[in-house]
């Protein structure tokens, strides 16, 4: 599996840097985010490591999905109330300009009770 030795999230995974693991199997990862935005949040992301969005292929596909029927089960699981009442979003930040701040592709989850600290 491919992985990057100066990526942070990489090495989350690789359990060098400590986290508060929410989910892991043989391709996904997920953890709570160090700096939450609201009383849900934590982020989705893939073992092998991909830059950000903009370099998925057709072969990412499945992964992707797998990750976007994850959020919800996971969501449930660490706090936010069911659809319609409830809720959360699902952020992928992608490059500079769309606010990327570590270079792994990963999927924010993030809900609970507002007002939210950001979004």
């Amino acid at each position: 599996m491919a992985s990057d030795p100066h990526c942070v999230f990489c090495k989350i995974i690789e359990g060098t840097v400590p986290s508060r693991k929410v989910y892991e199997d043989e391709e996904l990862f997920a953890f709570h985010d160090i700096a939450p935005w609201a009383p849900v949040h934590f982020l989705i992301l893939p073992k092998r490591h991909i830059a950000s969005m903009a370099q998925l292929t057709e072969q990412d596909a499945a992964m992707m999905g797998r990750i976007m029927t994850l959020a919800p089960r996971l969501a449930l699981e660490q706090g936010c109330r069911p659809y319609p009442g409830g809720g959360w979003r699902v952020v992928i930040n992608t490059g500079a300009e769309g606010g990327q701040e570590v270079h792994h592709l990963h999927v924010h989850v993030i809900g609970g009770p507002r007002p939210w600290l950001k979004g």
